[in-house]
């Protein structure tokens, strides 16, 4: 494989600049009747597209770990996309922002199709399209996507791990009570 010439880098990098504005251009705040819709929370930064995002990757990510009963497993994704919101909205603004231009990045369906793979929407793929999506990106050649595969990661972990309903499979008794 030749290297890349001076040219074709400076390309590389306003073609993946303007897919990235592009994405967040069209990245919409409100997802109406969105299939993931959680009423028992109030969300500080995930839209829906953001929560079905979210939800598929958790799925993918923590298989074998959640519930296997759905209606179980369903309240577990439920906490998870709950987590990432708090975990996100902790972040400092630059951070958000860049996590928001990932996240439109994967749901604008073009950038999706072409970045992640993935050409149906979130709701739709299945379990092994995420996980192969993600597999890509984790081992990737591109700084950017392991970037991506990372921040997702991270985020879903701590998500997860970061709550009560985990603790007991892991062995962890909880925070100290502070008496």
């Amino acid at each position: 494989m030749r290297p890349f010439t001076r040219g074709e880098f400076i390309q590389t990098g306003l073609a993946g600049i303007t897919l990235l504005a592009l994405a967040g251009c069209m990245r919409s705040n409100t997802y109406a009747g969105s299939p993931f819709d959680d009423n028992g929370y109030r969300y500080r930064v995930l839209s829906g597209g953001d929560r079905e995002l979210i939800a598929a990757v958790a799925g993918a990510m923590l298989a074998g770990v959640l519930p296997s009963e759905p209606i179980a497993y369903r309240a577990a994704l439920v906490q998870a996309v709950r987590g990432v919101d708090v975990a996100v909205s902790g972040l400092p603004p630059g951070v958000v922002d860049e996590v928001r231009q990932l996240f439109g990045l994967l749901e604008f369906p073009p950038t999706r199709g072409f970045a992640a793979g993935v050409w149906s929407s979130w709701t739709n793929a299945s379990g092994s399209q995420v996980a192969s999506f993600l597999l890509r990106w984790r081992f990737s050649g591109v700084t950017l996507f392991r970037s991506g595969y990372q921040a997702l990661h991270q985020l879903v972990m701590a998500a997860w791990y970061g709550g009560p309903a985990s603790w007991t499979r892991i062995g962890y008794p909880g925070p100290p009570i502070v008496s």
